[in-house]
């Protein structure tokens, strides 16, 4: 399986220090099937020990089926606080291994151990990624209780991505540790596609909060494609979409952390306000470009192009102003949007569905049959009609209100992200973008001053150092 392997030569180096190094080492992967195999026969020893406290009843004469259940039992509180000593020590574990260590190696047994850990052991719940989802609703339900744990694993990562970036992504996240596990020989994202797909987490990030805020459910848990791997069950739509993930995963570095992950947007707002960055050289930079080709996440940033001529800013300038003036009317306009939505759209609630149904049938009688359950619900319904329509109009309120937020959300998310490509960021080496970049250390051995100093490559060896990169040291 050699020639699977994405490889990079150094070909600045002579003879003998000409090496070999890997992206991704597939030998590695006997190690993921092994944890997945001990994962299933695990879940299988425990099913069979498990009895239920009271047996379900027989339908063998109706040939009724139970539902298969989909979400994991409440595991035991101090389980639940052994969960958050877990992710604390992991957290620091990482950030040790990214700026003390600087080992790649390191981050690869930690997200080894997440997987086994925080994804098959926990079933992924609850997980860091829906955490804002019960957070929004303890914010809006007032007979609804945020768990301590909960707020933990929705603050934990993110109070360490305001002092040291992504350190939660590198090796802790098992959704990303499966993901970077399974890349074989990454492409290249073309630059306006990457830039594209990436308002998406943050559309989704609205929109799940949005949902959960109305208490309708939880759209970031139930559409999320890799829980069901760690589950070893779900949908049929999940397990393909699940299917679809891994094999672009195979090929497209992290596609679900970098199109799809709502809390991964969270943590790059959070990543780039942090005090520490990942730095690709540990001394200065050669500009050898050896990083760039390195990073399968198209994180890595070039350095600016020199000083730009007064008279090139003008046309860039007033683009930016245009831009900032069109900002508020893209809020404004996507809020009107979803104002006028919010009223369809709350009929994707149950119990604004059921106070509808019911009032068509006031007005026109449909008959559906004995024992239906569109019989029983308008049944259950006519119990007290009052306060099912009242309940429902207040849905509808909410909804409205939801659906306005997130529409000035997308407006925003679309806004921003014109203004962010307008600006002129200016950058004397190569160096990751502190939001994009994942830590995951593969830039590290690849940086020939990163070499020397582990003891890999002589000094001799280092190529002329630029001019620029001599006047800053």
């Amino acid at each position: 399986m050699c020639d699977l392997r994405f490889t990079i030569y150094d070909l600045r180096a002579f003879h003998r220090f000409v090496r070999k190094s890997y992206i991704v080492n597939r030998k590695l992967l006997r190690v993921l099937l092994t944890v997945v195999s001990f994962a299933v026969v695990l879940c299988q020893n425990t099913s069979t020990l498990a009895e239920q406290r009271f047996p379900p009843p027989d339908f063998s004469e109706t040939g009724h089926q139970l539902p298969i259940t989909t979400t994991p039992p409440a595991r035991a509180e101090w389980l639940q606080y052994l969960d958050v000593a877990v992710l604390a020590a992991c957290l620091g574990v990482a950030v040790w291994f990214i700026y003390k260590q600087r080992s790649r190696r390191g981050l690869f047994w930690l997200g080894i151990f997440s997987i086994a850990y925080f994804g098959f052991w926990r079933k992924g719940c609850v997980c860091a990624i829906g955490a804002p989802q019960n957070i929004i609703l303890g914010l809006c339900a007032a007979n609804y209780t945020v768990p301590l744990t909960v707020i933990a694993f929705f603050a934990l990562p993110l109070i360490v991505a305001l002092f040291a970036g992504r350190a939660f992504c590198a090796g802790v996240c098992p959704h990303g540790a499966l993901q970077d596990l399974l890349l074989i020989k990454p492409l290249k994202v073309p630059a306006w596609l990457e830039h594209a797909l990436g308002v998406l987490p943050f559309i989704f990030l609205g929109f799940g909060l949005a949902f959960a805020a109305t208490g309708t459910g939880f759209p970031i848990c139930r559409y999320d494609p890799i829980v069901p791997i760690f589950r070893l069950n779900g949908p049929t739509l999940m397990i393909t979409l699940a299917a679809v993930t891994l094999l672009l995963g195979m090929f497209v570095g992290r596609p679900y952390c970098r199109f799809l992950c709502p809390y991964g947007a969270l943590l790059k707002l959070a990543a780039l306000a942090s005090k520490w960055r990942v730095r690709v050289t540990p001394d200065y930079c050669t500009q050898c470009r050896l990083c760039e080709n390195s990073c399968p996440f198209g994180a890595m940033r070039e350095p600016s192009a020199g000083t730009v001529e007064p008279k090139f800013l003008v046309p860039d300038r007033r683009r930016l102003g245009g831009l900032l003036l069109l900002l508020p009317l893209l809020i404004a306009g996507g809020a009107w949007i979803g104002n006028h939505l919010g009223t369809p759209v709350s009929k994707l609630n149950p119990t604004v569905e059921l106070a509808e149904r019911y009032i068509n049938q006031q007005k026109s009688p449909v008959d559906y049959g004995v024992m239906t359950p569109e019989t029983l619900s308008l049944q259950r319904a006519e119990r007290d009609p009052e306060v099912l329509l009242k309940s429902a109009a207040d849905l509808r309120h909410r909804f409205t209100l939801a659906c306005m937020i997130f529409g000035g959300w997308v407006g925003l998310v679309i806004g921003v992200k014109l203004v962010s490509l307008s600006l002129r960021t200016l950058r004397t080496d190569f160096e990751p973008d502190r939001g994009a970049c994942f830590a995951c250390a593969r830039c590290f051995r690849y940086c020939p001053n990163e070499l020397v100093r582990v003891g890999l490559m002589p000094a001799s060896e280092l190529p002329a150092v630029p001019v620029a990169a001599t006047a800053k040291t």
